[in-house]
């Protein structure tokens, strides 16, 4: 537990990692950039459990992510001489194996952290057990029960909260490895220890996950993916984010003095739009309700998140499954200059010819993409790709017969062939699959560094919410907004120009659905974006959205509308066959359309 006096200041929690695969050296800089109390890493998103469970068919003590042990050995020595703790999520599908890694690591360099795990979150070896008890694991977004897929489930985990994490630092942990916790768990947990918070002080945890949602993807809260680069006046790489959280559970956004990016109202609004759906924002400890917080500049690089409000956590926690779908196979073919439909259609016959038909396969996705322009003043800028795709069960069918296949074109096939990439052999493929089980049928377990494993509870629910209805054709939940004023009413005259010359955005993935937050500077501009932003007008400016469940939420305290896109990028991103699988730019694109905007929204 922290000291009396502590307690009396802010905590100080730096990120080092926003996904498995981030900047290497980032602890290091983290670390010796300036003071902090904890060192956090994120490493784990939906794609990364699957990554872990192949590399650990390859080799049974693997499963975590390697390259946290890379980046502890640069600050381990320098963390234990500054009372720096460490917490993690890298310990993925085999915590305790980290924990022993980590163990042999600090021999070898002399040293003896005092390091504890957690477990419980892993559920794929109780599938079977868990159906017996009725738990259906129904898919969130198709209300399929997971007993009707004959797909098999090769990972199931649950998202665990803070708790345990501050249980393993009260008990002395120098490091603490965590599996499938939430990514705010790795802020909430270090809070609430050094806070010394009670389990129903559900404001201050509220403020935490705030803190830890914005945090959690390293420098997206320091000026990655901005949308408004102008504002960016220091094009270093982005410094990577510190929450200063203070008992009250509010915090302060900042990084270290001297590093590059910007820490900005605009910048902090952008990452609590990250990914989420509506403003009540569930985590294992609390329901932070993100239409209730407050953002204020407190000096450069420095923003305020104050005043969010927490109720207690719903009775389920979420459920992070994949699935073995199959196998799969994408080859890019080049077309140039004129004629490109029709020879995108030639070459699609010929391919399939050549295949022997398109029923052959399990699932084909075919996509022109147009690069091209009439006249073009290079060479690639003629050019268009023809991206074909299939799926089967059959890893033969997909291989090297599909991709080599391609090559009979070189010379048969229409004018100017070429693909991006010689013949590909097929990969594996996932298929995410959401889902809620009842806390009561997961036991979080802190191992501390004793050796002793320690139950944690969970915090007593809330009751069963009231959840207002969701209109197909709105998209709007009927309990959460007003009622519209026309588009066109008050704004004044309106010329054509792109979305984004009023709003920014930020976009990504949960699974299968995609989310849009869009957001304004101003009231007035606010306003207008609110009006004039339905359901019915996102769909016209993303006609991929035209068949499929909207769904709109409001949060004026951030000027800001948040969409979700259900279903925009099928079965998750390791199953998807968007270009874009992620999401990553559908935000851009959206603010790339043109609509009407008030002229005077437009001036300079």
């Amino acid at each position: 537990m922290s000291t009396p006096a502590e307690r009396d200041r802010q905590v100080r929690i730096g990120n080092c990692s926003g996904f498995y695969g981030d900047r290497i050296t980032a602890a290091r800089e983290m670390v010796e950039g300036g003071p902090i109390d904890v060192l956090t890493g994120d490493y784990l998103a939906e794609l990364t459990m699957l990554i872990l469970w192949k590399a650990k068919q390859k080799d049974p003590s693997a499963g975590y992510a390697r390259t946290f042990l890379t980046q502890l050995e640069h600050v381990l020595g320098t963390c234990l001489d500054r009372g720096i703790r460490i917490v993690s999520n890298a310990g993925g599908l085999n915590p305790a194996g980290l924990a022993a890694q980590i163990a042999e690591l600090a021999q070898r360099l002399g040293l003896a952290p005092k390091v504890a795990y957690l477990t419980g979150d892993d559920l794929v070896d109780r599938l079977d057990e868990l159906a017996a008890a009725g738990v259906d694991l129904a898919n969130l977004d198709t209300g399929q029960p997971l007993g009707e897929t004959d797909r098999k489930a090769i990972s199931a985990n649950a998202y665990l909260g803070g708790w345990g994490i501050a249980e393993a630092l009260g008990a002395g942990a120098d490091i603490v490895v965590c599996p499938r916790v939430t990514d705010a768990s790795l802020v909430v947990g270090p809070a609430a220890w050094w806070h010394g918070w009670a389990r129903d002080d559900f404001d201050a945890l509220a403020g935490a996950v705030a803190a830890g949602h914005v945090i959690e993807c390293g420098p997206q809260a320091t000026g990655g993916n901005y949308s408004w680069l102008s504002e960016i006046t220091d094009r270093r790489y982005p410094g990577f984010p510190i929450a200063e959280v203070a008992a009250d559970g509010s915090s302060v956004i900042t990084k270290h003095d001297g590093t590059g990016g910007l820490v900005s109202v605009g910048t902090v609004t952008a990452q609590l739009l990250y990914e989420i759906a509506a403003p009540e924002y569930l985590n294992p400890d609390v329901a932070a309700h993100f239409d209730t917080l407050a953002l204020s500049t407190e000096g450069p690089h420095r923003v305020r998140i104050s005043g969010c409000t927490g109720s207690a956590p719903p009775p389920t926690l979420k459920v992070a499954l994949n699935q073995l779908g199959g196998y799969r196979n994408t080859m890019t073919l080049v077309l140039t200059g004129l004629d490109i439909a029709e020879r995108a259609a030639y070459a699609e016959q010929l391919l399939f010819e050549v295949l022997g038909g398109r029923d052959r396969f399990a699932e084909v996705d075919v996509r022109l993409l147009r690069f091209d322009h009439p006249d073009a003043a290079t060479n690639p800028e003629a050019t268009a790709h023809l991206r074909v795709t299939v799926k089967d069960p059959d890893p033969r069918k997909v291989g090297r017969a599909f991709s080599n296949a391609t090559m009979e074109l070189a010379l048969g096939g229409y004018a100017g062939f070429h693909t991006t990439t010689p013949p590909t052999p097929e990969t594996a493929y996932g298929v995410y699959w959401p889902a809620l089980i009842p806390a009561r049928y997961v036991q979080q377990t802190a191992v501390l560094p004793d050796g002793t494993h320690h139950p944690i509870p969970h915090t007593p629910p809330a009751p069963p919410p009231v959840t207002p209805p969701i209109s197909r054709e709105s998209g709007i939940s009927s309990g959460r907004v007003g009622d519209f004023v026309s588009p066109t009413a008050g704004f004044g005259p309106t010329e054509r120009a792109p979305l984004g010359r009023v709003c920014a955005a930020r976009s990504g993935d949960k699974g299968g659905n995609a989310n849009v937050g869009l957001w304004t500077r101003t009231a007035g501009e606010y306003d207008w974006l609110r009006a004039h932003l339905t359901v019915p007008k996102l769909r016209e400016l993303l006609p991929e959205a035209t068949d499929l469940a909207v769904h709109r939420y409001e949060l004026p305290n951030l000027y800001a509308l948040n969409f979700v896109v259900v279903g925009l990028l099928g079965e998750g991103v390791a199953s998807s066959t968007r270009p874009d699988p992620q999401a990553k730019g559908l935000g851009e694109y959206v603010r790339s359309r043109l609509t009407d905007v008030p002229t005077r929204l437009l001036a300079p």
